[in-house]
């Protein structure tokens, strides 16, 4: 009952269901007869606070993770997203230690590139750019084929100034993700920023480094129209160059369908 509520949940996040209200609810249901059965169960707990923070509902998710430490001190993934969650408010200083405790509790976890991200995402939040790059970069290596690790480590490397390399991540992202090519778009993606603590962070970094590195605010531009190509300057130095189209697409609106993770859902 459980595993199949947390199925669905993580499902819903990573954008794989085709309904995802419906799957919510049902996660819901089967989630409350789990923990009327039995209140002391960390697993049902940790699922719970999953589904409550794919509803945005960030307050009660984070009581939910809390409740499953207090149940299981191991539960790392419990650890994990209650730091991801104290992000998602606007408190990154208060998320890092939870964070640094899932990571030694099992550095092998199979979602340890999430780990490496929360707490890049965290250190470029407090203004700590050099160790916010480094954790990025872990992150990536851990998944190179989830775009938000790219994205991130862009905005970390144009927040710096280092400018090429920040295009290369840019242009690795696009390729993973093209519809992902503007602020407004990302922004309209995730209710998440709708939160305004954790979008005001991102604007003070995250966005400002994107910006540098040539990505646009407002142009939400079809996927097959973009070209970000990378190219060799001289001295061997990778960059980016040649940029979007001009053909215009929608943004997407946030509305009840959109799933609330921002970067990804699993862990």
């Amino acid at each position: 009952m459980i595993g199949i509520a947390t199925i669905l949940v993580i499902n819903v996040a990573d954008g794989l269901s085709s309904s995802s209200q419906q799957d919510l609810a049902r996660a819901g249901q089967l989630l409350a007869e789990a923990l009327e059965r039995d209140a002391h169960r960390s697993i049902a707990h940790y699922a719970m606070g999953m589904l409550r923070r794919d509803q945005n509902r960030l307050a009660e998710a984070r009581i939910e993770f809390e409740t499953a430490i207090a149940l299981d001190r191991n539960n790392n993934g419990a650890l994990r997203q209650l730091g991801l969650v104290s992000i998602y408010l606007g408190e990154p200083e208060a998320g890092i230690p939870y964070i640094e405790k899932d990571i030694r509790l099992n550095p092998h976890d199979p979602f340890i590139a999430i780990s490496y991200w929360g707490l890049g995402a965290s250190h470029l939040f407090l203004g700590h750019v050099d160790q916010a790059i480094d954790f990025l970069k872990r992150a990536r290596a851990a998944s190179p084929r989830l775009w938000g690790m790219h994205f991130w480590l862009a905005g970390a490397l144009g927040l710096k100034g280092d400018l090429d390399e920040a295009k290369v991540a840019l242009a690795e992202s696009l390729k993973l993700k093209p519809e992902m090519n503007s602020l407004a778009w990302r922004r309209a993606s995730s209710p998440l920023n709708a939160n305004p603590p954790y979008w005001a962070l991102q604007e003070k970094t995250l966005n400002v480094g994107l910006r540098r590195a040539g990505f646009p605010d407002d142009r939400p531009l079809c996927g097959p129209s973009i070209r970000l190509r990378v190219h060799l300057e001289p001295g061997g130095a990778a960059g980016a160059a040649g940029g979007f189209g001009r053909r215009q697409c929608r943004v997407p609106e946030v509305g009840v369908e959109a799933p609330a993770v921002d970067i990804v859902g699993g862990g």
